[in-house]
Parts: C-alpha cells; structure tokens; sequence
C-alpha cells in the first residue's frame, strides 16, 4: 500500500496544459482525465462492463450524500466497500457532500460542528461534521475522499464568501485530524484532497489556494465555481489557483463542465474533471460528438442512417445510427438513454485522451482553439 503518486510526464510550452500519471492502489490514471459520475454507485443508465470496454473509464466517483442515505453505511460496510458492491475494480473519487448540503440550502443549517440536513428521501434529519465525513467515506471505500467544504452560492458577497471560505478551512483541519488518527479501511490506500474556496474575490481565492497548497495533501481540488458565474470568470480563478497549487500534484477542477471548459481547464493546468453533463444531457437527447452538438429529437436525423460518431473509439458511437437513436428516444425505450449515455463519455474519454496526446506532441494550442470553435458547433 503506497499513499497516490503522481508524475508529471510532459508540460505544453505554448499552454499550462500538463500530462501526467497517478497512481493508485486499483490502478494507474493517465492525465488530463474525465471522472464520470456515478452518484448512487452507478453512472446512470450505464453498466460497469460498458464504462471499462466502451467508455474507456479510468475512475468513477461517487457521492457521499446519496450514499450515505441508500443504501447506507451499514450494507457497503459488510459488502467490503463500493468497489465490492458495484464491481468497479478501478480507482473511486468519493466527494464529500458538501456540494449536496448546498444545494440543498432550504433544508439545511450550517454551524461550527457541521451541516444539519434533511433527507430528500424521507425527510429525516442528519449532521454531517468533518470528521463523519471522514469515517463515511472511509466506509464507503475511495481511492480518492474530498474534504468537508462548504460551497458559497454566485453571488455572494464579500463577508459571506469570507466567513464560508474560513469555516471551511476550520473544517479542513478537523478532516486532516480525523483522517491522520483513522485507518485506510479495505487494505488500500486511502487519499485526501483539500478544497480550493473563496467565491469570486481574487484576495480570498489567493489566501485559500496558499492554505491549501501549505497542507502538502496527495492533490488538491478547486471547488466553488460553475456555480453559476460568467464563464471567463471561472477561467480566471482557475488559472489564479492552479498558479499558486503545487506543480508536482494533481489539480481537480469539480463539477466542470461542456467539453470546451474542460479544454480550457486543460489549458490552464487543470488535471482531473467531473461532470454529470454528459450523462444528463444525453438523456435529454443532446449528444457531443467530435463534429459539433447533435439534438437527436430533430426530425432532421429522423432518416439519417450514418453512425452517431465516426471520429471516435466507441463500439456504441460506431455502431448505432442516429436515426435508429432518435427512434429509440422517440419511442422512449431505455436502450436510448444508454446509448446516448454510453456514446457522450465515451465522447468525454476521447476528448481528453486527444488532448494529452496533442500536449506530448507539442501542438495543444493550435489543436484546442480549432476543436473548441467545432465542438460548440450545432450540427
């Protein structure tokens, strides 16, 4: 059992642009990479043998709120931990709730202890504080576990995103106390990454990027953005904190984003993704494809019989026409939503896997201003 590793392999001179490989006790991960999010133990609508041979999925997450909730500590416990229980053999990202405990900002109350929610499902009262945030999701078996954070809403101003940003560095010494006086659980080694916060102030994000590179964690995460701000604005924090977080660890930008934010998170020096828009939007009929963004609804693919995707590595994307897709969608089977599913991560994996190529090869910059015009294209 080794705490992670991670070697940065190559560094674009045109860009901040960086590939990489950590390594973990289930497996390597090669970097930049996407994180598809599996919420309650499964990336919707899409099977584990699906993520591992179509998709391409180097590491999933997980959510600490849903799981906790259904189907409880006491079942992944005795299962021996989530990779047990849903049969991913490969590195897991377990979030810490915190962005859960957020969104849900009408049944909640926040002190020094901790969170005080209420269950979505049945409406019973919990406390999350950072250390049982620590021992769930110990239990719940991570590779990777994230700090108990709190998430301040766009906008907020200047005094809330303060008194946030503190609390949740006061959170954050309470998680290292916990997680350095408890065990890695399964046999492997468990890692804890801080949180970048501080909202959209260029003075709490620099105070809270310092703080958080002072922790000298295995990697290190920004949080607390696509929260709702213009777009350039969450380039611009990003690229603030990744200029001040340690070189030689992975940096996790959360919950971002389209495929052109994560080419410019690329840019910036921006290491791991996570988004549930692939997933979600492919449920909704819309598809990310190599040559731009297809609604499949249109009547316009009602008789196109090419296949979804020809530019990528995917048996589903390569095999599955669009019209056959938009019939299913149509028709409102459940094929439909997997396909979609399938064909947009693995979409994601590809996306990723061409731009550590194009870093290595030195032609990141010319190859992301061209792709990040196509991607965005309607088709």
């Amino acid at each position: 059992m080794a705490a992670l590793q991670f070697e940065l392999q190559h560094t674009d001179t045109q860009t901040k642009a960086r590939a990489g490989k950590i390594t973990t006790d289930h497996g390597d991960i090669v970097t930049p990479i996407f994180m598809p999010v599996g919420t309650v133990g499964s990336v919707k609508a899409v099977t584990q043998q699906q993520l591992h041979e179509d998709v391409k999925a180097q590491i999933i997450l997980g959510n600490t709120y849903h799981l906790y909730l259904r189907p409880g500590l006491e079942i992944l416990e005795a299962a021996g931990g989530l990779h047990k229980f849903n049969g991913w053999d490969k590195p897991i990202l377990t979030d810490s709730g915190g962005y859960q405990v957020f969104s849900l900002a009408n049944n909640r109350k926040l002190t020094e202890e901790g969170a005080l929610f209420q269950s979505h499902i049945d409406g019973s009262k919990h406390l999350f504080t950072p250390e049982s945030v620590m021992d769930i999701q110990r239990i719940i078996g991570g590779d990777i576990i994230m700090a108990f954070d709190e998430c301040p809403p766009y906008p907020s101003d200047y005094k809330y995103a303060k008194d946030s940003m503190d609390l949740t560095h006061r959170w954050l010494d309470r998680c290292f106390k916990r997680f350095n006086s408890t065990a890695d659980k399964y046999g492997y080694t468990q890692n804890l990454f801080p949180i970048v916060q501080g909202s959209t102030y260029k003075d709490l994000r620099t105070a809270s990027a310092e703080f958080i590179a002072s922790q000298n964690a295995t990697g290190n995460a920004i949080g607390g953005l696509s929260v709702g701000e213009p777009t350039e604005m969450m380039y611009e924090y990003t690229e603030l904190c990744c200029d001040i977080l340690p070189k030689d660890k992975p940096r996790y930008l959360m919950g971002v984003g389209t495929p052109w934010n994560i080419l410019e998170g690329i840019a910036l020096g921006i290491d791991m993704f996570d988004c549930v828009m692939p997933t979600r939007n492919g449920r909704n009929a819309m598809l990310f494809t190599s040559h731009g963004i297809i609604n499949i609804d249109n009547k316009k693919w009602e008789k196109d019989f090419s296949v979804i995707d020809d530019g990528i590595d995917c048996p589903v994307s390569n095999f599955y026409s669009k019209a056959y897709l938009r019939h299913l969608m149509k028709a409102k089977e459940f094929l439909g939503l997997t396909i979609a599913s399938v064909h947009n991560l693995a979409f994601y994996l590809w996306l990723v896997t061409e731009a550590r190529k194009h870093i290595i090869a030195g032609d990141f910059k010319s190859w992301k201003e061209e792709m990040v015009v196509r991607l965005q294209t309607r088709l």
